[in-house]
């Protein structure tokens, strides 16, 4: 069905994403990943759907209140087809999550690790589920007696809710909602017997629990069964001059609590009365996508499922190597004058960038520290070396994204705090996100200023680099930082568009400089001269780009992508695709480098980039691909993207078919990220 709504040019962005999302349950799926990782893959593949509800879904859906078709944006398909679509897409995945889950439970039962419900308590665990209801639960729970006399509180975006519903003698009925605290441990892990592990579902213990919440109804039943809302997460300003941007952002973040429902998720168990119910309390309608589904959700929480020590459930831990030649013993500004040095993280230790500020915030020749922050740690380090800067006399200027979704909160939090210690906040520029990742300080040498610094594919977060793949090029190329502190000033005079000799800069230079690098293969191959492209991106969901590219193809240049995500291209279509491969690789990290190569007659040029190839990294964000000049990297870069490409163990072929196959075949077994991790334990050595 989805194959024949979509043009034989594009495939729809929204139908992509949730092939993506697919691509993750697999893993989920996948007998050969540890255990308790598989069930972890069901929490990441329950946590993107909830996303995607809150953006991609809401998007549609107001294009489709709006009264329009949207079938330019949608790839041909008009937003009310699209709604019936994705939920009947996402109802069958979620089916198929169910048996995954099931078939996981079984498998853990024959690891002695079993999840017990309510009904299956021995009289050890009915002493301990009591007295842990009494201690750490009770007390925290928020109850909800529904009644036609108190209008039913708006309930929070994507919280678990049990539905609850008591009968009387007399056939009257009450019904009520528990709300699970999402400070609450999902799992409660009871006590051990012999080797055998007993865990239960907090929403299990509450049901267990019901008549200790509801004692004082004389009921004579009671069941409960699971609820869940997504809520439309686009943010939305109030005009109020009187209030800061921090001010605004925080208020809408809050108001995005009580934004218009887009999903309802309910236990298909749950009787019709009740559920008829809560869906005209809660304004439930047509347009909203009603799923049901199995008898838990908030299933995101299985990303936090308890290890129990059992090591041999889980991936092998690798321990980060060093970068060959970049001590982090000795001054990083004495090795990087020297040379570029690029970082690949998780593969290698992200205390680099950390060493690096840390050494700019004492060394007293720093005087000035500009660097772009998007998503930080909980608790960062990052952010207390530019504290720590300020606090020591450095000018410290740092462009904050407080729009940076679903870290808007955390991001308010270290703003606020960075402002109170001294530090210039730049908080972008209006319209216009700022995604780029980079940091220039300037350093006085011989009565001369000189610049050092980094950008990056990735965010400057500690806990996300164990987990992320990506790249950061650490360099004292005055040509590329003196570009990079001309983006600093944009932010700072934004009604000037200046001139960068070499890095490339959205909005302003990104489709017009990358049109000229597509076109200069073209010619290439038109002369008969070598000619190539091989891209390594996220998501590539700009039209005006893949239409690029099939003009690359139709020409003769080869063309090979490795795309996380979202792909609206349709590679391998005679006449318009057919020079153009496609694969996506899933596995262990989330593979988050981007990474540019045009063959340019033999002579690469190597660019790394925090955009991916999307209309708003393009038109409507700063961001930043910087090229990379180093032989040694460039032969590193080349040598990661062919280890990649040969993957056939976690790759998977993309095609307009919609099938997400695996790219297995006879030749000896590649798995790309592991043999990453080789690649650079053996450059160490050699």
């Amino acid at each position: 069905m989805v194959k024949d709504i979509n043009s034989n040019t594009y495939i729809n962005r929204e139908i992509s994403w949730l092939q993506f999302n697919e691509r993750v349950l697999q893993e989920a799926e996948d007998e050969t990943v540890p255990l308790i990782e598989r069930l972890r893959f069901l929490g990441i593949f329950s946590n993107n759907l909830d996303e995607f509800f809150k953006v991609r879904y809401a998007t549609v859906k107001r294009i489709d209140e709006a009264g329009k078709t949207g079938k330019s944006e949608l790839g041909g398909i008009s937003a009310g087809e699209l709604l019936e679509i994705i939920t009947q897409i996402v109802i069958k995945q979620q089916s198929d999550s169910l048996e995954i889950l099931a078939t996981i439970h079984k498998r853990l039962e024959d690891e002695n690790i079993h999840i017990v419900n309510e009904t299956q308590i021995d009289e050890s665990q009915h002493r301990f589920i009591k007295n842990y209801f009494i201690q750490h639960v009770s007390p925290a729970l928020v109850i909800i007696i529904l009644s036609d006399l108190v209008k039913l509180p708006t309930l929070k975006d994507s919280a678990a809710y049990l539905a609850v519903k008591m009968v009387f003698s007399d056939q009257k009925k009450q019904f009520a909602l528990i709300e699970i605290p999402k400070t609450m441990d999902r799992f409660v892990v009871l006590p051990k017997k012999g080797p055998d592990n007993y865990i239960i579902l907090m929403d299990d213990l509450l049901r267990y629990c019901l008549n200790d919440i509801f004692n004082i109804f004389k009921y004579e039943s009671v069941t409960a069964h699971m609820i869940k809302i997504t809520r439309d997460g686009e943010l939305d300003f109030e005009s109020d001059l009187s209030k800061s941007f921090i001010e605004k952002i925080s208020d809408s973040v809050k108001h995005r609590q009580i934004g218009e429902p887009v999903r309802f998720v309910y236990d298909k168990t749950i009787d019709d009365e009740t559920l008829q119910l809560l869906m005209s309390m809660m304004g439930i309608d047509a347009k909203d996508s009603v799923i049901p589904g199995g008898r838990y959700h908030n299933r995101r929480d299985y990303m936090d499922f308890p290890s129990l020590g059992r090591t041999d459930l889980l991936y092998e831990k690798i321990e980060p190597l060093p970068i060959k030649g970049l001590s982090l013993e000795t001054s990083i500004f004495n090795n990087i004058a020297k040379k570029d040095y690029l970082l690949h993280t998780p593969y290698q230790t992200f205390s680099y960038i950390v060493k690096f500020l840390r050494e700019a915030a004492l060394d007293p020749k720093v005087k000035n520290i500009k660097i772009t922050i998007y998503r930080l740690a909980q608790i960062s380090h990052v952010a207390s070396s530019l504290i720590n800067a300020a606090k020591n006399g450095k000018k410290v200027t740092v462009a904050i994204e407080l729009q940076a979704r679903f870290d808007e909160q955390a991001n308010i939090d270290y703003a606020e705090q960075m402002q109170t210690d001294g530090i210039n906040l730049l908080f972008g520029v209006k319209g216009l996100k700022v995604h780029s990742k980079m940091c220039v300080i300037e350093r006085e040498e011989n009565n001369k200023i000189k610049r050092y610094g980094f950008l990056s594919t990735g965010n400057f977060n500690e806990s996300t680099a164990t987990l992320y793949t990506d790249y950061t090029l650490f360099t004292s190329d005055q040509r590329i930082l003196k570009d990079v502190v001309k983006v600093f000033d944009f932010f700072e005079t934004n009604y000037r568009i200046f001139r960068y000799k070499h890095i490339i800069v959205s909005p302003h230079y990104t489709k017009s400089k990358l049109f000229k690098l597509i076109d200069s293969e073209i010619e290439n191959v038109k002369n008969g001269k070598p000619a190539f492209i091989k891209l390594k991106l996220n998501s590539l969901s700009s039209y005006m780009m893949v239409d690029k590219l099939y003009e690359a193809s139709r020409a003769g240049v080869k063309i090979q992508m490795i795309v996380r995500g979202i792909c609206c291209l349709v590679p391998g279509i005679k006449g318009m695709s057919e020079n153009i491969e496609v694969i996506s690789i899933i596995d262990k990290f989330l593979e988050h480098t981007r990474l540019l190569v045009f063959c340019n007659n033999n002579d690469p040029k190597i660019y790394i980039s925090s955009a991916d190839w999307m209309s708003r990294n393009i038109e409507n964000r700063v961001e930043v691909t910087c090229p990379i000049y180093d032989q040694d990297i460039k032969n590193e870069l080349l040598d990661v993207f062919d280890i990649a490409w040969n993957d056939n163990v976690k790759a998977r072929l993309l095609c307009g078919t919609h099938e997400n196959k695996y790219r297995h075949n006879n030749l000896p077994k590649v798995r790309s990220q592991f043999e990453i991790y080789n690649y650079y334990v053996n450059k160490l050595q050699n």
